[in-house]
């Protein structure tokens, strides 16, 4: 008994050495080309929620999850909607669209699981719009898009957020259709999306341009809104590019290549408009086209 007694005491201390001796997870500051690792867990059930739309947290659920998502389900103006000839309304007096994107920003891609971000760190960039400026955030990519046009989904869709002093929430959207010609970002951005395959995982990648998501600033779409993940908040002023962008189908499967299973396919399901005053800015001289 003694010397049972004895090797149980000895496998504990050996445990206990083990144990100490593993270093803790810690938060690392990250150099241009380091990916840094997070565990935060890749099975479909960790996330809090999906596209999936079968599932309990799925697009139809997403209300459901917390009180706080509540306008997920119960909001009268959320995103994204159906853009269609029949509820646009005409207009010039918007003008062009005022984005001041005149500096290459120090930028991390993440991926979040359900999206591919990019944060855009310590921004200069902004949009100017009724007096407010807005800051550049971030920027993320749906696919298929999230907006449709005249009934159709398009392959992709990427949002830059922006924010004001006061908290305001402004989006430009770009839709993109696959075709011939790669999409300049996205091919600066996508040889790095091996090194974040996991969940959490953020890479630092440089200085970077913001210029080519943007399209023609005398053509867009504008309306009022929400955010189209949960908490999906609402008041969120939304400016979509009428000019559609090209993506390779290299660059599409990239993007969706480390995402969950459950949001390869990320796009929210459209939202009734309730009424909502939907605009197409166009010079005067090209209001009669709608398409």
């Amino acid at each position: 008994m003694e010397t049972l007694a004895t090797q149980v005491l000895i496998c504990s201390l050996l445990t206990t050495i083990v144990f100490l001796s593993c270093p803790a997870m810690s938060q690392e500051v990250i150099k241009k080309g380091d990916a840094v690792k997070h565990d935060y867990g890749i099975e479909k059930n960790d996330a809090e929620f999906n596209y999936d739309m079968r599932s309990k947290k799925g697009p139809f659920h997403w209300g459901e999850i917390k009180p706080e998502w509540s306008q997920c389900q119960k909001g009268s103006m959320q995103s994204p909607i159906h853009l269609t000839n029949e509820t646009i309304k005409i207009v010039s007096e918007l003008g062009p669209l005022q984005v001041n994107y005149t500096a290459r920003s120090h930028t991390t891609v993440v991926n979040k699981g359900h999206q591919i971000m990019m944060k855009w760190n310590e921004s200069t960039n902004f949009l100017h719009i009724n007096g407010t400026q807005y800051l550049l955030k971030t920027s993320h990519w749906h696919s298929p898009s999230e907006h449709t046009l005249n009934g159709k989904r398009l392959d992709l869709e990427v949002h830059m957020v922006h924010e004001s002093p006061s908290g305001q929430t402004a989006v430009i959207g770009t839709l993109y259709r696959v075709g011939e010609f790669p999409d300049a970002l996205i091919d600066l951005v996508i040889h790095h999306l091996k090194d974040i395959p996991h969940i959490g995982d953020e890479m630092d990648v440089g200085p970077l341009d913001p210029n080519p998501m943007i399209k023609d600033v005398n053509s867009y779409y504008r309306y009022m809104g929400s955010l189209t993940t949960p908490p999906c908040t609402e008041n969120v002023l939304w400016t979509l590019f009428k000019e559609v962008g090209t993506v390779t189908p290299e660059q599409l499967e990239l993007l969706r290549k480390h995402l969950r299973h459950d949001s390869k396919a990320n796009a929210r399901p459209t939202q009734p408009l309730n009424n909502r005053l939907v605009e197409l800015n166009q010079p005067k001289n090209t209001t009669s086209d709608k398409n």
